[in-house]
C-alpha cells in the first residue's frame, strides 16, 4: 500500500501537471477543491478522488478540519502539494498542525510567506547578498525625491502581497511613467488597503527574464535543478509565463542555489531573476514556494518535480539530476501566448515573423496531452462558456 498524493487547486493548470506527474507514476491522487466548477484539472485519468472541501478562505477553519479529518481516515499519512499561492499560505499557517497528519517538505512555519511577501523577501535577499531592484517604501522619508533620483519612471508600484493585489486588481502590478500616475496607483492601493513598494524596472525586454527551478532535500541541499528563459509572459512584460524554454545559465545555480540553501529552503522552489540589459547582473525579482506554471516543461525535460517530492518525504529519495544541456524544448500556454502576442505585436515589441518563427520549437503544453485529452476538451467548454456569459454581460 503506498501514500496518497493530496493535491490542492485542481482548477489551474499546474495542479492539472502535477496530477498527471503522480498519477503517471503509479501514484494515488487526491484532487481536493473548494467548488466541483471549472476544476478541469480533476477530469485528468490520473485523477483518482475529487472531493470537495469548505473554501479555504472563507471557511479556512472549516478547510483545515476537512484535511485533517481525510488525512485521519488514512492508514499512511499522504503527501500534501498545494498547487496555488493561497493554498500555501493556508498550508504556511497551519503548517505545525497540518505536519501531525500529512508529509510536507517544508519544517519552519513562516517561511513560504516570508518568501512570497515581497517586502520580507527584498529584506532576506539583501541579507544574503543578493541583488534585487532599487526599492522605496511608502513611509520613508524624502519618498518623491527617491523616486526622482534612484528609481526613476517609468517605475512600478508592486503589492507586497501578490496574491491579495492580483485578486482586487486582476494584475501583477502598476507601472507608472509620472508622479501623477503614481499618486493615481498609490490611492488604489490605499483604498483597497493592499501594502505596496516601488521599483525600479530592470531594463531588458520578456526574454531577460530567467528562473531557477529547484529541489532541495531535507538537509536544504539542492539535489536537482534547471534554469529557464522565458519569451512571453502575460500580460507582457510583467506577467506569468505563456513562451518559457529550458535554458542551462549555469551562473543561476551558483545565485539561487547558495540562497535557498542559506535559509534552509526545503522542497521545491522556483527563483525568478531579470538580467540587466545593461550590465548583464541578474536581480532577483520573486520566489515562487509552489510547483511552477511550466511544471511539465521541468517534466518533459527531465525533472518530475512532484514525484520527487512525493518519493523523498515517503522515505525513497531519487538520485540527484540537473538538467545542464540545452534541450531546445518551450512550455507553451496557447490560450494566453495568443492574447500576450497580439500585444507584443500592437507595441511593436515582437514582429509576426518573429513570433512565427519562435513557434517551431518542440513544445511541453499546459493543458493539451494526447494520452489525457479530457481535460483540454473541459477547458475549452469552460472557456467559450466564460467568453458567452462575458458577451451577454
Amino acid at each position: 500500500m503506498k501514500n496518497k498524493a493530496v493535491i490542492l487547486g485542481s482548477n489551474y493548470y499546474i495542479g492539472l501537471s502535477a496530477i498527471r506527474c503522480l498519477g503517471s507514476m503509479g501514484i494515488h491522487t487526491v484532487a481536493i477543491d473548494y467548488s466541483d466548477r471549472d476544476r478541469y484539472g480533476a477530469k485528468s485519468k490520473y485523477c483518482s478522488e475529487k472531493p470537495i472541501a469548505p473554501h479555504y478562505k472563507k471557511d479556512k477553519e472549516g478547510f483545515i478540519k476537512f484535511l485533517k479529518e481525510y488525512a485521519q481516515k488514512e492508514i499512511l499519512p499522504p503527501v500534501l502539494i498545494p498547487c496555488h499561492d493561497a493554498y500555501v499560505e493556508v498550508v504556511d499557517e497551519y503548517l505545525d498542525e497540518l505536519r501531525k497528519w500529512y508529509l510536507i517538505p517544508q519544517t519552519e512555519a513562516g517561511l513560504y510567506i516570508r518568501l512570497m511577501n515581497k517586502k520580507s523577501l527584498h529584506r532576506l535577499a539583501m541579507e544574503k547578498g543578493v541583488a534585487v531592484p532599487e526599492t522605496v517604501r511608502l513611509n520613508e522619508d524624502s519618498f518623491y525625491e527617491k523616486i526622482e533620483t534612484i528609481i526613476k519612471y517609468p517605475c512600478i508600484v508592486k503589492p507586497v502581497d501578490s496574491s491579495a493585489f492580483v485578486a482586487k486588481f486582476r494584475t501583477k502590478i502598476f507601472k507608472v511613467s509620472n508622479k501623477k500616475e503614481l499618486e493615481k496607483a498609490l490611492e488604489k492601493a490605499r483604498d483597497a488597503n493592499l501594502e505596496v513598494i516601488v521599483q525600479r524596472i530592470i531594463p531588458g525586454f520578456d526574454d531577460h527574464m530567467y528562473t531557477f527551478d529547484a529541489y532541495l532535500n531535507r538537509d536544504s541541499k539542492v539535489t536537482h535543478w534547471m534554469t529557464a528563459q522565458k519569451y512571453r509572459q502575460y500580460p507582457i512584460n510583467f506577467g506569468a509565463s505563456v513562451y518559457t524554454g529550458q535554458k542551462y545559465v549555469p551562473e543561476l545555480y551558483g545565485i539561487g542555489a547558495k540562497f535557498l540553501e542559506d535559509i534552509k529552503y526545503k522542497g521545491f522552489a522556483e527563483i525568478e531573476f531579470k538580467k540587466d540589459a545593461e550590465t548583464g547582473q541578474f536581480y532577483l525579482i520573486e520566489i515562487n514556494a509552489r510547483i511552477t506554471n511550466f511544471n511539465n516543461l521541468i517534466y518533459k525535460v527531465g525533472l518530475n518535480i512532484p514525484y520527487i517530492t512525493y518519493m523523498e518525504m515517503i522515505g525513497q529519495p531519487l538520485e540527484p539530476k540537473a538538467i545542464t544541456e540545452d534541450t531546445n524544448r518551450v512550455f507553451w500556454y496557447a490560450y494566453e501566448d495568443i492574447l500576450a502576442i497580439k500585444d507584443y505585436i500592437k507595441t511593436g515589441q515582437l514582429s509576426f515573423a518573429e513570433v512565427i518563427k519562435s513557434l517551431s520549437k518542440p513544445k511541453a503544453y499546459a493543458i493539451w496531452s494526447l494520452d489525457d485529452p479530457k481535460p483540454a476538451f473541459e477547458f475549452f467548454k469552460m472557456t467559450v462558456r466564460n467568453v458567452f456569459n462575458k458577451i451577454i454581460r
